[in-house]
C-alpha cells in the first residue's frame, strides 16, 4: 500500500447469519482513503454504514475481503492487535457520546490520554479550552448539554492525536443549530491537526463538507464525487 494510502479495502464483503441463511450486509467494497482527506459515507438508514465503518476501523472483522489500516492489514492481526493499532492511530466521535457518567469533563479526556501515552492534564485542559469549554472542566456529563458532551468527546478524540478520526453521526443527537456549531468545530479542528477524517452520516448537507462523499447503496459502494 502506498504510503500516503491510510486506509484501503479489496473485496470487502460482510454477512451475518440469520437462522438458516445468510444476510448480506456489504459486499465487494473498495476503496482507498489518502492521509489528509475528509471523507463522507453517505447512505440511507440500514444501508451499512456504521458496520463499513466498524470494518475499517477493525472494531469488526470482514467475512470476505483484505482491509489495511496505517500499512497493517486488520485480517493479520487478533482482538489485542487491532486494539493496539486503534490505541495507536486512531480516534472516534459518536453520535451517542460515549462519556464516562461518572467522571468530570477533564477526567474523560484524560482517561483517553492514558491509554495512548500521548497527553497528561494539561493537554485535556488545553483541548477542552479549544472547544470552548475552558470553564466547565470539572462538570460530569449529565450537568453538560447535549452539545456539551459532543465538544468534550470532540477534545477527546483530536488530544491523542490519531491519524485518522472516524465519526458516526456526530450530529445525530444534536438540534440543528448545535449540529451546525458542531459540525464547524469538527472541521476547523480536523483541518489545524492535519487528521484523515472519515465521517458515517445520512446528511448530506454534512456530507458536504468533506472532499470526497461515498455512497452505501444495496450493499456496494459507490463515487459521488
Amino acid at each position: 500500500m502506498p504510503p500516503e494510502i491510510l486506509i484501503a479495502a479489496e473485496s470487502v464483503s460482510k454477512s451475518v447469519a440469520t437462522g438458516t441463511a445468510a444476510l448480506s450486509i456489504l459486499h465487494d467494497v473498495n476503496l482507498a482513503i489518502k492521509r489528509g482527506e475528509s471523507v463522507a459515507i453517505i447512505g440511507a438508514s440500514g444501508s451499512g454504514k456504521t458496520t463499513l465503518l466498524g470494518l475499517l476501523a477493525g472494531l469488526d472483522t470482514a467475512t470476505t475481503g483484505s482491509i489495511r489500516l496505517c500499512g497493517s492489514a486488520l485480517e493479520s492481526l487478533d482482538e489485542d492487535g487491532r486494539a493496539a493499532l486503534r490505541k495507536q492511530h486512531v480516534g472516534f466521535v459518536f453520535q451517542s457520546f460515549l462519556l464516562m457518567p461518572a467522571m468530570t469533563a477533564l477526567e474523560n479526556v484524560m482517561l483517553a490520554l492514558s491509554v495512548n501515552r500521548r497527553g497528561n492534564a494539561d493537554t485535556a485542559r488545553e483541548w477542552l479550552a479549544r472547544v470552548g469549554l475552558a470553564d466547565r472542566l470539572e462538570h460530569t456529563p449529565r450537568q453538560l448539554s447535549g452539545g456539551e458532551q459532543q465538544r468534550v468527546a470532540l477534545a477527546r478524540a483530536f488530544a491523542g492525536q490519531p491519524d485518522i478520526l472516524f465519526a458516526d453521526e456526530p450530529t445525530g443527537n444534536l438540534d440543528s443549530r448545535t449540529g451546525q456549531q458542531i459540525i464547524d468545530l469538527l472541521f476547523a479542528l480536523n483541518a489545524t491537526a492535519g487528521t484523515t477524517l472519515v465521517l458515517v452520516t445520512h446528511d448530506e448537507q454534512l456530507a458536504a463538507r468533506c472532499q470526497r462523499q461515498l455512497r452505501l447503496d444495496n450493499g456496494q459502494l459507490q463515487e459521488v464525487r
